[in-house]
C-alpha cells in the first residue's frame, strides 16, 4: 500500500505523520499518478497549523510531478505512461495521487520531474503577479520580497525579461549572492537596514511602482511605504504571518495607492489560462532562459523537516519532497 504524509489533528511540524493510504482507482476525469516528486509551499505549514481549515485527516501537498498509471473511463488526451505536473491538487505529499484531469498538465521533453514539480505553484505565482496582477512594463523599478525565495527567483528573471529594474530584499549574504545572480539590480539587507528607507533613497524618494510582498505581517508596512503615488502592494502571502487589517485611510495617505491580495486559483480559471501560464514557464525552462533552483530535497519520511526547514527561512530556492 503507498504511503503519504497526513495531518490528523493541527499544529507544528511534529503533527505530520507518514501513513499507509488507500489511493483507489481513478474516477472517470482523473489519473492515477506515481508521484515522482511533490513541492513544498507556504501554504502547506498554513493547512497544517490550521490557519487555512482543512478536513482531518489529511494528505498534505497541493503540487507535484510524476507518471500516470491509470486513467479514468472519461479522459481524454492522456494516458498511462504520460509525464505530468500539476499545482492546486490535494493529497500530493505521496507515493500515488489521484489527479484530475483538468488540473494537470503534460510535461515536456528536456525537463525534468524535479523541475516540473518545482514549477506549477510557485511558477504559476509568479507569472500570474507580472503579467497580470500587475503588468511590468519596460523601465519600472519593483520591489521583490524574499528574493531569494522560490517565488522570490522567478519573480526576478520573469521580471527582467520584461524590462524592469529589480530590487530585491534578503537576510544574509548568500541569499544576497543568489538574488543578484537571478538578474536582481540592487539588493537590500533587511536585517541590517530599513529597506522601505533604502528602496526611497535608490528610486530618489519616489518609490516603486509595484511591490510583490509573500513575507506578511513583518513587511506589509515598510512595503506601502516602499511606492510610489498609484504604486500597487501585491501582497501574495504571509509567510511572518497573517496581516492585520487595513484601514483604507492609509491607501490615501500614501499616496493612493492600490493593495491587492492575489491567489493563483483565480489567475487559472480556464483551461486556456493554465496552459497559457504554464506553458511559457515550461518554453523558458527548456530554452534555458528560466533557472528554476531546487534548493533542498527530502525524503517523503522526512516532511516534518522539510517544514521546519522552510519555516526557519533555512532554506533557498524550492523544497521537494522525493516518495
Amino acid at each position: 500500500m503507498p504511503t503519504a504524509v497526513q495531518v490528523r489533528q493541527t499544529g507544528g511540524p511534529e503533527v505530520l505523520e507518514v501513513a499507509e493510504v488507500e489511493t483507489g482507482e481513478p474516477g472517470p476525469r482523473e489519473l492515477l499518478v506515481d508521484v515522482a516528486a511533490a513541492g513544498v509551499n507556504y501554504i502547506d505549514t498554513y493547512q497544517r497549523a490550521g490557519i487555512y481549515p482543512i478536513p482531518l485527516p489529511h494528505t498534505l501537498g497541493l503540487e507535484g510531478a510524476g507518471q500516470i498509471a491509470a486513467v479514468g473511463s472519461d479522459v481524454n488526451g492522456f494516458a498511462p505512461g504520460d509525464r505530468v505536473a500539476w499545482q492546486g491538487v490535494p493529497g500530493s505529499y505521496a507515493q500515488r495521487a489521484l489527479v484530475p484531469a483538468d488540473s494537470a498538465v503534460r510535461v515536456p521533453d528536456g525537463v525534468s520531474d524535479q523541475l516540473a514539480a518545482a514549477l506549477p505553484l510557485q511558477g504559476i505565482t509568479a507569472h500570474y503577479l507580472v503579467a497580470s496582477t500587475y503588468p511590468v512594463q519596460e523601465g519600472e523599478t519593483i520591489l521583490v520580497h524574499a528574493a531569494a525565495g522560490g517565488v522570490g527567483l522567478l519573480l526576478i528573471q520573469l521580471a527582467k525579461a520584461r524590462g524592469a529594474r529589480v530590487i530585491g530584499t534578503v537576510s544574509t549574504a548568500a541569499k544576497e549572492a543568489l538574488a543578484r545572480e537571478a538578474g536582481a539590480d540592487e539588493v537590500i539587507r533587511y536585517d541590517q537596514v530599513d529597506f522601505a528607507e533604502a528602496t526611497r533613497k535608490l528610486t530618489g524618494g519616489e518609490g516603486v511602482h509595484v511591490v510583490y510582498d509573500g513575507v506578511g505581517k513583518s513587511t506589509v508596512d515598510g512595503s506601502l511605504a516602499s511606492l510610489r503615488k498609484r504604486g500597487l502592494l501585491a501582497l501574495f502571502g504571509a509567510s511572518s504571518g497573517p496581516v492585520p487589517p487595513i484601514d483604507p485611510q492609509r491607501l490615501n495617505k500614501a499616496g493612493s495607492v492600490y493593495l491587492t491580495r492575489p491567489t493563483s486559483g483565480d489567475y487559472v480559471q480556464t483551461r486556456e489560462e493554465l496552459e497559457w501560464r504554464i506553458g511559457e514557464l515550461f518554453a523558458a525552462v527548456a530554452d534555458g532562459s528560466l533557472q528554476v533552483r531546487i534548493g533542498a530535497t527530502y525524503p517523503l519520511a522526512d516532511a516534518r523537516q522539510a517544514h521546519e526547514d522552510l519555516q526557519a527561512r533555512k532554506t533557498t530556492g524550492k523544497v521537494l519532497l522525493i516518495p
